[in-house]
């Protein structure tokens, strides 16, 4: 160990830095309030919630550091009124501690106040002594993640109440320079992060849109019926206990086809389930073909479809709530047969015939009936370039997102132990 730095009970810290506990921060000229959500008698009930008006947030509504008010509730001023806690202000750094635990939010409004669930706490503090912005990456970091974790585990219920947080402690650099420094620093990263995921976004969006366009049927083009153009084949219908996470013959489960967000997925990334040869006597999947889901909880992931490549020399079955779906005849080319069949073209129609009242689904019958529009080869091939180059870019800008959030958490285990100095 180095002569500046000492060793406590969360790790090592600089020599002059402090290991301060909530409870000693709080009352003091660091943290002047540290205050619970509503709850109890006052908690709002849904006739009470308005169009527009102060915003009552909860934990769900944090997003990347931020608290994020497109999704969230509001309350009349008059209803706000007869809360006597949970009142948050701008610059008040909030915690989620039930329910969903951990996600940490530095609250910008122009509203004189939001109103807070009782999902969540706020910390005050005097910019004097305590940092705002250096508290929330305090909160963030891996030694107050382990104490909140810790207390978990030994609980059956998912939260951390205000008590105990009380109970943690923070590392605190000496001065105020040092804080804003190390907020700084970490705060550029979220806008960096921040920025790329807006831009994610605004690509999606417009890859969304071309593929609309692209899409819509146009003079030339030949339609035909889905069952004239795709064989169906019997799927498996094995519940999780009965498969394993390794095995001889991979199964593409419903549950993997909603967590994808493209339209085609290559088995080289794997699968999660797997069953025996013995339970595996169905057709083996093949490359390009489809499996779709014939069950959904919402009507975004209606019929959602995966065309399949990368098979190789394994073996796969689709599972259970999927269809099976082969162009034996070639009607399209390689990776069009997920685009086509995600489109908006296709998705409209199965709207109109989705039944379900909490489960939404077209069955088999109904499906061979939906009118597949053909485009001439050569138009599939171009539609299929841009689009994949589209893929491309927003999968570029997920993997740059995704190493700037690892840069991150390695700089906050830096800069918040005091490893690195900043000051």
């Amino acid at each position: 160990m180095k002569n500046e730095y000492k060793q406590t009970e969360l790790g090592v810290i600089p020599e002059d830095w402090e290991l301060r506990s909530i409870s000693s921060l709080i009352g003091s000229a660091e943290i002047k309030e540290h205050i619970d959500g509503n709850h109890g008698e006052l908690y709002p009930r849904s006739s009470e919630f308005v169009e527009d008006g102060v915003p009552y947030i909860s934990a769900t509504d944090f997003a990347t550091g931020r608290v994020n008010f497109n999704g969230c509730k509001y309350l009349t001023e008059e209803r706000c009124g007869k809360f006597q806690k949970g009142l948050a202000k701008s610059g008040d750094v909030l915690f989620a501690h039930n329910a969903t635990v951990g996600p940490v939010a530095f609250l910008e409004t122009d509203f004189d106040y939001i109103v807070l669930s009782t999902t969540a706490t706020l910390f005050r503090t005097d910019n004097n002594r305590l940092l705002n912005h250096f508290l929330r990456y305090a909160l963030q970091s891996d030694c107050f993640v382990k104490q909140y974790q810790a207390v978990m585990s030994q609980s059956t219920r998912f939260q951390v109440p205000i008590t105990t947080q009380r109970k943690f402690s923070i590392p605190l650099p000496p001065t105020i320079a040092e804080q804003t420094a190390i907020a700084t620093a970490l705060s550029d990263m979220d806008n960096l992060i921040a920025g790329l995921e807006q831009l994610i976004e605004k690509k999606k969006a417009i890859k969304q849109g071309a593929m609309q366009e692209l899409m819509r049927p146009k003079e030339g083009w030949v339609v035909k019926k889905l069952g004239d153009v795709f064989s169906f084949f019997s799927t498996s219908n094995y519940s999780k206990a009965e498969m394993s996470n390794d095995g001889e013959v991979g199964c593409i489960h419903y549950g993997l086809i909603h967590g994808i967000a493209n339209t085609n997925y290559s088995l080289s990334n794997g699968v999660k389930y797997y069953v025996t040869n013995e339970q595996a006597k169905y057709e083996k999947i093949q490359d390009g073909d489809v499996v779709m889901v014939d069950a959904s909880e919402d009507l975004v992931g209606l019929n959602k479809s995966i065309e399949i490549s990368d098979v190789g020399d394994k073996q796969y079955i689709a599972g259970l709530h999927t269809f099976h779906l082969r162009d034996e005849n070639n009607f399209f080319v390689k990776k069009f047969r997920g685009l086509i069949l995600n489109s908006t073209y296709i998705k409209n129609q199965m709207l109109r015939l989705a039944v379900g009242m909490k489960v939404f689904g077209v069955s088999k019958p109904q499906l061979q009936q939906v009118l597949l529009p053909l485009p001439p080869i050569d138009v599939q091939l171009e539609i299929s370039n841009i689009l994949s180059n589209m893929d491309n870019e927003i999968m570029l800008l997920e993997e740059n997102s995704e190493k700037c959030k690892l840069l991150k958490q390695g700089m906050m285990q830096e800069l918040l132990t005091g490893k690195t100095r900043l000051v």
